[in-house]
C-alpha cells in the first residue's frame, strides 16, 4: 500500500495544480472561466491547454490520446491516437493540437441512435468537457467528451446530463435571489454514488457460460448456508478480497476518484465501494471508471467482479445508491435543514422542490432505474419497491404538517441517546432515521435514491431529478416573483402549504415491502410500475416529452430514439439469456443428467446380479425422478427456443419486450426450477458447472 497518499492522489489526471503551472495566467484564468461559469472556450486557449496536456502526459508515460465518451450502450467508447506527427526525412514529433482536444469523430452509425442515424450517415463528433479533469490510462491521455451526431442530436449520456445541470443552475439561481441571496451566482448537483458489487474465482467464472454472456447465473441451486446467518455484511475481510481492496483503492485514487468507503455487503462474496461527493458530471464519469477498473483490478487478482444487478438467486442483489444534493458556488448545501429546519425557509422551499419534482415525475424516476438485470431486484425484500415514494423523517413530516395546518413547530432540541454503558461516549441522533425500505430517502443534507442497479449509469436518475427539480423551482419562482419583499415570508408559507396538500401523498416512512403499502400506495394514486416493459411507455407521455423539451434537455427525436434503445437493450438481454439457457441446457446439463441416471442405472444392475434380494426402490426412485426431469427439461428447451424465435422476429419492440417478460421469462424460470431440483441430486464432480457452494464461498 503507498504511503504518501497526498501524493498519489490525483497524480495521473490535468489536475488545477497542473493546469496552474503548465499553463500562462491569463490561459488559466480563461480555461477556469469556462469550467466555472460555463462560458465558450476560445480556439488560442484550447491551443494552450492542448499543448501543456500533451506535454503532461508524455512526461507520464503517455503514448497516445482518445476522446472518451459514453454513448447509448450503457458502457464507455475510446478510440486511440498516437501524439506522433511526421517531421520529414523519417522523423516525427509529439504533436497535439486544440482541433484535435476540443473534437473527435468517431462513427455515430455504429452506436445505438434509436434511429436518429441510418448505417450511411456516420459522421458523428466527440466534444471536449473541460468540467471533468483529463486523466491517464494504460498510457493514454483520456480526455472526457460529449458524443453527437453530425447533425447535432446528443447520442450520449452527457450531454444531456449537462443540460440538465445547467437547467437546475438557472432555475435554483432565480429562485434563491428571490429569497435574498444575492451572493450566489451559480448552483451544482452533487452525488455520491455506492458501489455494490460480488467477486468470484476467475477459474470458476469461466467454466459458467450463463456467467460470461448474461453476468448472472441462469441455473444453481442455494448453498447450504447463504446469507440467513447475517454474518457477512461488515464481516472481517478475506485476505484475498482486503488485497484487491487495497489496489483498488490506489488505481482510483491515482486517476482522482475519491474512493472512500468499503466494506462486506449483505450477500456472501458481496462487497460495497463508497466515494466522496463531487458534482454530478465528474461524479458520473468517476463511476462508470470505476465500474471498469474494478473489473481490471479483480482480473489481476484472478477474480472477476460482477455488477450484474442479480447474479445469483436466492441472496441479495446488487444496487447503487445515488446520493444526491445542491451546493451553491459559495459552499452552501440547500438541502440542510440546519438545527432549526422549521424556520429555515430557504431549505424548505428546495426540500418542497424535490418532493413537487418527485410526485410528478416519479414514472421518470423509475424509468432511470429500469432494466432487464434491476427487474430481478425491485420489491424482493432487497431493494426498495418499484413504487417511488420519499421518506422524509418524523421531524420533517411533522415540520410540513405543522405548515399546512398552520400551527407552531417547537424548536427541536437535539437528542443524545444514553447507550446504558458508562464507558461509552454519548452521541447526538440524528433528526432522521434511514430507511431502507425507501426508493428516495432523505438522510440529512441529501436524498438517497435507492432503486439504481448495480451496473447502470448514473447519468440516468440525475438527468430526470436535475430536469424535474429545475421545473418545479420555474414554478415556485412564477408564482413568488411578483411579491413584494415585506410579504415574501407570509407568500412563501402560502405557497409551501399549497405544494404540500398536492404532494403529500408521495411521502411515506413506513415499510416499503409490505402488502399493505401497495395497496395504500393505489390509493393514493402513486404509480407502480413493476417491470420494465411496463414503465418505459411513460418516457414518450405527453407530460414526460413536455418536460425535456421545455428545459431543452432533449429534443422530442432524442426522447423516441431513447425510448427504443431502451426497449431494444431489454428485449436483446432476455434473448441472449434465453439463447444461453437454451445452449447450456442442451449441451451441458442434460448430458449430465443422463449420465448420472445412467451411472445410477448401471449400478444398480451391478448390485442386483450380486445381491438378488436387494433393495433398490431409492435407486429406482432416483432413476425415475432424473428421468422425469430429463423430460421435462427437453420439452421446455424446444418451447423455449421457439419462443426465442418468435421474439427475434417481432418488429414492434414494446410488443416484443412484453413478450420476452411474459413468456420468455416464465419459461426460463420454469427450467431453472426444475433443472436447481435435478442439481441438488446430482454430485459436484459430474455436474458440467461449479455450483453455488464454490462460486460463494471459494
Amino acid at each position: 500500500m503507498c504511503k504518501d497518499i497526498p501524493a498519489l492522489f490525483g497524480s495521473l489526471i490535468f489536475s488545477d495544480k497542473v493546469m496552474r503551472s503548465k499553463l500562462p495566467k491569463d490561459m488559466y484564468k480563461a480555461l477556469r472561466k469556462t469550467i466555472e461559469n460555463g462560458t465558450h472556450l476560445e480556439l488560442d486557449v484550447a491551443n494552450s491547454v492542448a499543448v501543456a496536456m500533451k506535454e503532461w502526459a508524455v512526461e507520464n508515460g503517455a503514448t497516445h490520446y482518445t476522446h472518451w465518451f459514453q454513448p447509448m450502450t450503457g458502457f464507455t467508447a475510446e478510440k486511440h491516437d498516437s501524439f506522433i506527427s511526421p517531421s520529414g526525412e523519417g522523423e516525427v514529433i509529439m504533436d497535439f493540437s486544440g482541433k484535435e482536444l476540443v473534437k473527435g469523430e468517431p462513427d455515430a452509425s455504429s452506436f445505438p441512435s434509436g434511429g436518429l442515424r441510418a448505417t450511411f450517415e456516420a459522421r458523428g463528433y466527440t466534444a471536449w468537457d473541460p468540467t471533468s479533469p483529463a486523466f491517464i490510462k494504460d498510457k493514454t491521455l483520456y480526455i472526457p467528451t460529449a458524443f453527437c451526431s453530425y447533425s447535432g442530436e446528443a447520442l450520449d449520456k452527457k450531454t444531456p446530463l449537462l443540460r440538465s445541470m445547467e437547467a437546475l443552475s438557472t432555475q435554483a439561481v432565480k429562485v434563491l435571489k428571490l429569497l435574498g441571496n444575492d451572493t450566489v451566482s451559480r448552483v451544482n448537483t452533487t452525488i455520491g454514488p455506492e458501489q455494490e458489487y460480488f467477486l468470484v474465482d476467475k477459474d470458476l467464472y469461466k467454466q459458467r457460460k450463463d456467467l460470461i454472456f448474461c453476468g448472472r447465473t441462469l441455473f444453481g441451486a442455494s448453498a447450504p448456508k447463504g446469507q440467513e446467518m447475517e454474518d457477512h455484511y461488515f464481516g472481517v475481510l478475506k485476505p484475498k478480497v482486503s488485497a484487491y481492496m487495497h489496489d483498488l483503492d490506489e488505481e482510483l485514487w491515482k486517476v482522482g476518484i475519491p474512493a472512500k468507503t468499503k466494506h462486506n455487503e449483505v450477500a456472501p462474496a458481496q462487497h460495497e465501494l463508497a466515494p466522496v461527493f463531487d458534482t454530478a458530471n465528474v461524479a458520473v464519469d468517476h463511476n462508470q471508471l470505476t465500474m471498469e477498473i474494478m473489473k481490471k483490478v479483480a482480473d489481476k487478482h484472478n477474480m472477476v467482479c460482477l455488477l450484474h444487478e442479480k447474479p445469483f438467486e436466492g441472496i441479495n442483489g446488487s444496487g447503487k445508491h445515488n446520493n444526491w444534493s445542491l451546493i451553491t458556488n459559495d459552499g452552501v448545501n440547500l438541502l440542510n435543514p440546519g438545527s432549526t429546519p422549521a424556520q429555515n425557509i430557504q431549505f424548505l422551499v428546495f426540500l418542497m422542490a424535490v418532493i413537487k419534482a418527485v410526485d410528478e415525475y416519479a414514472d421518470l424516476m423509475r424509468i432511470a432505474a429500469a432494466g432487464a438485470g434491476n427487474d430481478h431486484r425491485l420489491g424482493g425484500n432487497e431493494a426498495p419497491p418499484a413504487i417511488v415514494s420519499i421518506f422524509l423523517g418524523d421531524e420533517l413530516t411533522a415540520v410540513l404538517e405543522s405548515i399546512e395546518k398552520d400551527e407552531y413547530f417547537g424548536k427541536h432540541e437535539n437528542v443524545q441517546l444514553d447507550t446504558g454503558a458508562h464507558v461509552l461516549p454519548h452521541f447526538v441522533k440524528d433528526n432522521t432515521d434511514r430507511n431502507r425500505t425507501s426508493p428516495f430517502a432523505f438522510t440529512g443534507n441529501k436524498f438517497e435514491f435507492r432503486m439504481m442497479g448495480s451496473s447502470a449509469s448514473v447519468a440516468n436518475p440525475n438527468l430526470v431529478l436535475n430536469t424535474a427539480v429545475a421545473e418545479a423551482l420555474e414554478q415556485f419562482y412564477d408564482e413568488l416573483k411578483d411579491t413584494k419583499p415585506e410579504d415574501m415570508e407570509k407568500a412563501v408559507h402560502e405557497l409551501l402549504k399549497k405544494a404540500i396538500l398536492s404532494h403529500k401523498k408521495v411521502i411515506f416512512n413506513g415499510n416499503g415491502y409490505s402488502e399493505e403499502w401497495v395497496e395504500e400506495a393505489k390509493k393514493r394514486g402513486l404509480y407502480n410500475l413493476v417491470s420494465t416493459p411496463d414503465c418505459l411507455p411513460q418516457f414518450i407521455a405527453p407530460k414526460n416529452v413536455e418536460l425535456f423539451t421545455k428545459h431543452h434537455i432533449l429534443t422530442k427525436e432524442e426522447i423516441y430514439s431513447r425510448y427504443e434503445i431502451l426497449l431494444e437493450n431489454y428485449v436483446k438481454t432476455i434473448i441472449i439469456e434465453a439463447k444461453t439457457m437454451v445452449e447450456m441446457l442442451t449441451k451441458d446439463f442434460l448430458p449430465s443428467v443422463s449420465a448420472y441416471a445412467g451411472e445410477i442405472s448401471k449400478n444398480a444392475a451391478s448390485t442386483k446380479a450380486f445381491l438378488p434380494d436387494a433393495d433398490l426402490s431409492a435407486e429406482e426412485t432416483l432413476v425415475k425422478t432424473l428421468a422425469g426431469a430429463y423430460s421435462a427439461l427437453t420439452e421446455g428447451t424446444a418451447q423455449l427456443k421457439d419462443a426465442v424465435e418468435k421474439a427475434s422476429s417481432m418488429e414492434d419492440m414494446l410488443e416484443a419486450a412484453q413478450f420476452c417478460r411474459s413468456e420468455l421469462l416464465g419459461k426460463m424460470e420454469a427450467l431453472r426450477l426444475t433443472a436447481n431440483q435435478a442439481e441438488e441430486l446430482i454430485p459436484d464432480s459430474m455436474l458440467p458447472y461449479p455450483t453455488y457452494d464454490q462460486l460463494l464461498f471459494s
